[in-house]
């Protein structure tokens, strides 16, 4: 199979990153955390700064969303956990009004997207048109969902509302658990790109059980498991996280199922369905990958190069 990806990666040691920063945004130092007899979080130390895109990585259980709580103040734990002087169980308003969070559960709101919209800028004294228009940017047709209840939209729907936000607001600090799931093709470039937009000013912690999912987004990788750390290391990528790349696939024959998959990719058909051309978002490209694995015995050929 002929494959042609114009990337590159290279590591670091986290220490040359830490020199190029003054001091961290986030110190967590040595926090555990057990509910009962069951630990969650066994000694976990970090420090995190200004310039950090962190994927955090690992399996179901082990701990991202746990830590996650604890940073927001939502759990007592061991240990102490600073974000810019403040401790978050202490000053815990003043914590979030930092931050900006997409949970990896919408939270079971019943109140109406506009009144939610408007109470989110409210507390972190934001513009609420800011939020609009990254609903906007995703795909919503706010004016229709406006007066629904947040607890009756779609998946998809909540997750815009949120990721919206997160993102129409000033912080410091963007954690996010898994803000990729529930979202379409057009939406993860739209939220890829709009996080490129803020990489000069926001330090971003992503949470995600799969690194294909958020490589070229980030220049840091933390893998959890079993509640410990167990890799912290930097990643640079030459791709820009707004790059399109242009691709094509061959097959040997046509197929049905892979038909519905391009087309939801908004790839284009030739040839009797046996040749697909389109573009896909450079923090896409691995999911993308992964998807055409699962036809690897039709695949004859392709090609991927960054746009000009």
């Amino acid at each position: 199979m002929d494959m042609l990806v114009n990337t590159k990666t290279a590591t670091a040691t986290h220490q040359e990153l830490k020199t190029s920063s003054t001091g961290p945004l986030l110190k967590i130092n040595q926090v555990s955390k057990s509910f009962g007899r069951s630990t969650v979080l066994q000694d976990i130390t970090l420090d995190i700064h200004s310039q950090d895109r962190i994927a955090l990585v690992g399996s179901n259980g082990a701990g991202k969303t746990t830590l996650f709580r604890c940073l927001l103040g939502e759990y007592k734990h061991k240990g102490e956990i600073i974000l810019n002087g403040l401790h978050p169980r202490q000053n815990r308003q003043a914590v979030l009004s930092k931050i900006g969070f997409v949970p990896q559960l919408p939270p079971p709101l019943k109140m109406p997207v506009a009144q939610l919209i408007k109470f989110a800028a409210d507390v972190c004294e934001s513009d609420p048109k800011e939020m609009l228009a990254v609903v906007d940017l995703l795909g919503l047709d706010y004016d229709k969902i406006s007066r629904q209840p947040f607890n009756k939209l779609s998946g998809g729907q909540k997750q815009k509302i949120l990721i919206s936000i997160a993102l129409g607001r000033p912080t410091e600090l963007l954690v996010m658990d898994e803000p990729a799931a529930n979202l379409d093709p057009d939406a993860r470039h739209v939220l890829f790109s709009e996080l490129g937009k803020r990489v000069d000013n926001v330090a971003m912690i992503i949470s995600s059980h799969r690194l294909d999912e958020v490589a070229t987004l980030v220049n840091r990788v933390i893998e959890m498991d079993q509640g410990k750390i167990v890799l912290d290391d930097v990643v640079a990528d030459s791709l820009s996280m707004n790059a399109m790349l242009d691709c094509s696939v061959e097959l040997t024959r046509e197929e049905p199922s892979f038909n519905k998959v391009m087309d939801e990719w908004g790839f284009v058909a030739e040839t009797n369905n046996t040749t697909w051309r389109g573009q896909v978002a450079s923090p896409d490209r691995l999911r993308f990958l992964g998807v055409l694995s699962r036809y690897s015995g039709i695949l004859a050929g392709i090609n991927m190069e960054q746009s000009q």
